[in-house]
């Protein structure tokens, strides 16, 4: 779930102040996100595993029932210093202005102001590094938002040697995503292209509609484009000849035979925490999962019994409330590990990119940051995931040197929960 408009409408009110008194530029308005920040560094923090780090993005099929992931991966050192953008393209702007119920006209402007221009500290369509079988994991994104908005744990699990496949959910919970349909030959001649975008933008709940009904559905469907994607992956690893839709220059033939597929785990953050669970309990591939700040709501109760692997709650300090921990309660088991902590000082968006996008003073006005800094809240959570991942898919790493965080052993986490729980719950 993303944050509202206060920002926005700030912003704007500045934008118009600074162009109309002294033409301020476009370096100079982002430096009022910095505001009240101590380090004026901002954007996706690098990774901080040993390896560099591609990516690149697969689009299979002419419909919104197809395929659609970006691939984080360890590649080959190229020397080429061009990095991809953190938000796609215009359209994905145009969705969150949609999603946040703010004006397009005003609000795009701005956010292309202050976002445009950051990147993602990835290398784009790299030679992928092939020396050895890399486990896997499937990412699910929040509600309104879409398949780069969590590029810094993406580009962090690759560089610790992982394949991420960050997928960009089509059941209209993203604020924006598309799928390409092939064009007809009158079009091909205006177009000079053989395939056209169709755009999909976040489907609000209707006056007076449930939302339980249509969160349910919507997760079933996320769960099986996740398991999609791990067979698009297994495919891929066998040797198969993929499609893609999108004009890349990423050879797919160099990851056959790369992945170790007997090691995979499903990933993902509040409705994708949610997703986390539902994937488990539909595909058995999955061998655990990690699910962060998770949203219940979209579970059914017919779900839980279902989920039979084990499953690393990470939560933040400042979103959950009794109802939604007990429902992730009903998940305990005597059988397998399921664990849970909280971060100290922490928010809802502490475990999106946006954390870092603007400094403390906006940054915590907008609740985009908490009480911590978002680079140690953010350390602590893809440790402790690591050490979870290596427990659980029997790696032969190092993380194990962060076990204890899985038992909320440190000075910024909480063993389990803060939120009191009513024995009435």
């Amino acid at each position: 779930m993303l944050t509202n408009g206060r920002l926005v409408l700030w912003l704007t009110r500045k934008t118009l102040e600074w162009r109309r008194t002294t033409g301020r530029s476009r370096r100079e308005l982002r430096s009022v996100a910095a505001m009240g920040s101590s380090c004026s560094q901002l954007g996706v923090p690098p990774p901080r595993g040993p390896r560099h780090v591609g990516c690149t993005d697969l689009m299979m099929g002419h419909t919104a029932q197809g395929c659609f992931f970006r691939l984080y991966y360890p590649c080959e050192e190229t020397g080429k210093t061009e990095r991809p953008s953190w938000i796609p393209c215009r359209e994905y702007f145009n969705g969150l202005a949609d999603f946040m119920k703010l004006n397009r006209t005003f609000t795009v402007p701005i956010f292309h102001y202050m976002f445009g221009s950051f990147k993602i500290p990835a290398m784009p369509d790299a030679p992928f590094k092939s020396n050895e079988k890399y486990p896997v994991v499937i990412f699910s994104h929040g509600l309104g938002a879409f398949r780069t908005l969590y590029s810094t744990i993406c580009v962090e699990l690759a560089s610790q040697g992982f394949i991420v496949a960050s997928v960009e959910h089509r059941d209209s919970s993203a604020s924006a995503t598309y799928y390409c349909h092939e064009a007809t030959q009158s079009e091909t001649m205006v177009l000079k292209s053989n395939a056209l975008q169709e755009w999909m933008y976040y489907r609000a709940l209707q006056q007076g509609e449930k939302e339980f009904p249509l969160r349910n559905q919507q997760v079933k469907l996320r769960a099986k484009e996740c398991v999609d994607a791990l067979e698009t992956l297994a495919e891929i690893n066998s040797g198969k000849q993929v499609t893609n839709d999108l004009q890349t220059h990423f050879d797919w033939t160099t990851l056959e035979n790369s992945m170790d597929l007997s090691k995979v785990s499903v990933m993902g953050h509040s409705f994708g925490g949610a997703t986390v669970i539902q994937a488990l309990s539909q595909d058995d591939k999955f061998k655990c999962g990690v699910a962060l700040d998770t949203w219940m709501l979209p579970v059914d109760d017919e779900t839980i019994p279902k989920v039979r692997q084990p499953i690393f709650f990470i939560n933040s300090e400042r979103f959950q409330w009794p109802s939604n921990i007990c429902r992730m309660r009903k998940l305990d088991s005597d059988v397998v590990e399921r664990k849970m902590i909280t971060i100290r000082g922490t928010v809802h968006q502490s475990f999106p990119d946006f954390t870092f996008m603007t400094g403390n003073l906006i940054g915590k006005w907008m609740k985009l940051k908490g009480a911590i800094d978002p680079h140690v809240a953010m350390d602590l959570s893809n440790k402790a995931t690591l050490a979870f991942l290596q427990r659980h898919l029997g790696l032969k790493n190092n993380f194990n040197q962060w076990d204890r965080l899985i038992d909320g052993d440190d000075e910024n986490l909480i063993p389990g929960t803060n939120v009191t729980l009513q024995a009435s719950l």
